[in-house]
């Protein structure tokens, strides 16, 4: 059988299946994915950084309770905005996931944008050597309370450019990381990653969309998130004492809405900011997730797209819980 690069298919190691997908924000990943896992016998684990935050509902896109109770959801509403996870975390509790859906003897459905989530998970990364909390941490942290994360981000752009189009320079704290370990050891921080891949069989899906369309749906998301609250959930957030300077805090959509309601902008301009955070995001995703990669198998998002992705698989994967 040819792999979608029209090359012959490579031996699939041994293991248990575990299938992936992918695709750009906005895409339709989440309904699809609520589709597809109704037809295969499958558990979704959400591969999203932000869903993992109670309280962040609207703004994250997160699933609702109706549709986790159609269909069993992992690693959502884990913790608080003020608890974050670090990517080891994550990464061992999707594992943990996974094992214990193989163990029901159900498909494990990793679905998600993140990209450096995704690939933890399916590369097993292996962290860098720590850093230690010394006077490089003090003058980057000195920075990041004068200038502000973006300083930050123009350093490492300098120093590491391979790592600052990887991560995400939101959050200044894996930011300060990626400088900690370049500025230190002369090498990429996404360079050093160490890989002990699991013995998972996995086969890759992509969801895709024309990028005008894609824009388009981005902009109607974030109109109908308007209208569902996002603003009241940004601000009762701030209420409850999560300050804005949370790497939780800093996610899409909620930073601006915080620069608006701070008084720092209007309500218009932060919609603005939005839109063009979120095409921004897009293309970060792109690096990730290339169109070109023979290992996914891209399907334009329609309503018909999981039917043919659980046909697909049940000829990729035949005998197996899909």
């Amino acid at each position: 059988m040819a792999s979608v690069s029209g090359q012959p298919d490579q031996p699939r190691p041994a293991g248990p299946p575990l299938v992936v997908l992918v695709g750009p924000t906005a895409v339709g990943k989440s309904a699809a994915a609520i589709e597809l896992a109704l037809q295969t016998n499958a558990e979704i684990v959400s591969a999203d950084s932000r869903c993992l935050y109670r309280g962040m509902d609207i703004g994250t896109a997160k699933p609702s309770l109706a549709d986790r109770a159609r269909v069993p959801h992992h690693l959502i509403d884990v913790t608080t905005p003020d608890q974050g996870w670090s990517l080891t975390q994550y990464q061992q509790a999707a594992y943990t996931a996974i094992a214990q859906i193989h163990a029901r003897g159900r498909l494990p459905l990793l679905v998600g944008g993140t990209g450096q989530y995704v690939r933890a998970v399916v590369e097993g990364w292996q962290a860098p050597p720590a850093g230690s909390a010394g006077p490089l941490r003090h003058e980057l942290e000195t920075v990041l309370a004068q200038q502000g994360v973006g300083a930050l981000a123009n350093r490492l752009h300098s120093v590491d450019p391979e790592s600052a189009q990887r991560i995400d320079l939101r959050n200044p704290r894996r930011v300060i990381r990626a400088l900690e370990v370049a500025l230190t050891t002369g090498e990429s921080f996404v360079g050093q990653r160490r890989r002990e891949p699991p013995p998972y069989r996995v086969t890759w899906l992509g969801l895709s969309l024309p990028r005008p369309l894609l824009y388009a749906r981005i902009d109607a998301r974030l109109e109908a998130m308007l209208a569902a609250g996002l603003v009241d959930e940004v601000r009762r957030l701030s209420e409850q004492g999560f300050d804005w300077d949370l790497p939780a805090m800093s996610a899409l959509g909620y930073s601006q809405i915080g620069q608006f309601l701070r008084g720092d902008c209007s309500l218009e301009e932060a919609v603005v900011l939005i839109k063009r955070a979120t095409r921004q995001f897009v293309r970060r995703q792109t690096n990730w997730f290339k169109p070109e990669n023979p290992e996914i198998r891209w399907m334009e998002s329609t309503a018909q797209a999981p039917a043919a992705m659980a046909a697909w698989l049940a000829r990729k994967q035949p005998g197996q819980p899909a």
